[in-house]
């Protein structure tokens, strides 16, 4: 019998493991985020209004959100080092099918390719802290993963406007790939091989990790089991609205605000970007330092996003309803206040046994990327239909983030109100 604890993992080992993941996640998340810093040159060269514009930034996490399901199911029976070898040979071809790419169409299609590719640049090092270290380590690690993320979308805003003049789009796009496969080779090369399970060997947790029915449903009830989950389904609108949204502003929204709703320039958006993604490494660099203390001292996940939620969204209305246009700062201020949300994908995760480790982690991260990519485009086709009715652009943006706004204070309630509900969940040290 395997018990839910993670085997002892040595320090310099566990910190290889680390870094090997979030070189490979460091590319996955300048990819996501390069859209915010090209959409001038994508909507010069081709033409794009803002509903394709959201539909080209939106394809890569319509990729993305597909390979979920799979992916847990995957990372759960193969093992999370060979599903991302594998997944990450897509992107890689992903890349250098975009850089080749001749029409939007081919761009899209493309760009969905490479979200299938980088599909696993989270879960499977989230997979593999969940099977390889304690609650304490998982916490900072995934907050740190986080932070790798958050330091490759730094590098895709200044350092990308600077070569975009001498390499082009896709001659950047084109080193994306040599670069994902250089971290393809380091995975290789330092992470352990998967642990595999002994055939027929009974996995079970501790009663406090195990959900009612997980006995019952064991493996093969795998999904059954995480989306009835009650740590789930509450934290489920939050990761769609919340956190999906923080993504979709982050990677694309904030870059077109600053240029047709606040009038700055190609170069100052790229600066404010900049100051974005500099502002929400810091801030996951912080919650990575911070976390072991917080749980130390008793405070939960649950309190944690209680009480920061609140915050984002009086920021939201400032933005949306202040007369003056909110620039780079107002918006690295919501964001970093966001980042509260980012604590319910390790309390989802720690909610299940480890061999539904895989499963729970990409189930949630479906639901995250599915509201990726629904806000993304659906933000831009709000903005076409309202400048359709003759509103002004910065009108229609504005109108845009108000009923995102909106449907973030509905998740956020439904969050708050679902112990009430759905009955208290129960997290060890989360």
């Amino acid at each position: 019998m395997v018990t839910g604890a993670p085997a002892p993992t040595s320090r310099g080992l566990a910190v290889r493991i680390f870094l090997a993941f979030a070189l490979a996640y460091f590319f996955s998340a300048l990819l996501r985020a390069v859209t915010a810093t090209l959409a001038p040159a994508f909507s010069a060269e081709l033409g794009l209004r803002a509903g394709d514009l959201g539909l080209l930034a939106g394809s890569y996490f319509l990729g993305f959100s597909l390979m979920q399901l799979p992916l847990g199911a995957a990372l759960d029976r193969v093992g999370p080092k060979r599903v991302i070898l594998g997944l990450t040979s897509l992107a890689v071809l992903g890349c250098v099918a975009f850089a080749m790419a001749k029409d939007l169409g081919a761009l899209v299609a493309s760009r969905a390719l490479i979200g299938v590719g980088v599909a696993a640049g989270l879960m499977a090092p989230l997979t593999t802290f969940r099977l390889r270290f304690d609650t304490q380590a998982q916490l900072r690690a995934n907050s740190w993963m986080l932070m790798s993320g958050s330091l490759g979308m730094v590098a895709s805003t200044l350092p990308v406007q600077w070569l975009l003049p001498s390499w082009g789009w896709r001659g950047l796009f084109w080193a994306a790939g040599l670069c994902l496969l250089g971290a393809m080779l380091v995975i290789a090369r330092v992470v352990p091989p998967d642990r595999r399970r002994p055939q027929g060997a009974v996995m079970t947790a501790p009663p406090l990790l195990r959900p009612p029915v997980a006995a019952a449903h064991g493996q093969a009830g795998g999904y059954s089991v995480v989306f009835g989950n009650r740590v789930f389904l509450r934290s489920a609108p939050i990761g769609f609205f919340n956190y999906g949204g923080l993504i979709a502003v982050q990677s694309l929204w904030a870059g077109p605000w600053l240029t047709r709703v606040a009038g700055w320039t190609a170069e100052q958006a790229a600066q404010g970007l900049f100051l974005i993604n500099v502002c929400m490494l810091l801030a996951f660099m912080s919650w990575g330092a911070l976390m072991p203390r917080i749980v130390r001292r008793g405070w939960t996940s649950d309190r944690l996003i209680t009480l920061g939620l609140p915050l984002n969204l009086v920021v939201l209305a400032g933005i949306v309803g202040l007369p003056a246009p909110a620039g780079a700062a107002a918006w690295a201020l919501w964001c970093v206040s966001m980042t509260c949300v980012s604590l319910s994908q390790p309390a989802v995760g720690q909610a299940f046994p480890p061999h539904l480790a895989g499963r729970a982690l990409s189930a949630f991260n479906l639901v995250i990327f599915s509201g990726v990519f629904i806000i993304q485009w659906g933000i831009g086709l709000m903005v076409d239909v309202a400048v359709s009715w003759g509103w002004s652009v910065a009108s229609s943006f504005r109108g845009a983030f108000a009923l995102y706004g909106a449907a973030c204070l509905l998740a956020y309630l439904w969050f708050v109100a679902g112990h009430r509900l759905l009955g208290p969940s129960r997290q060890p040290g989360a």
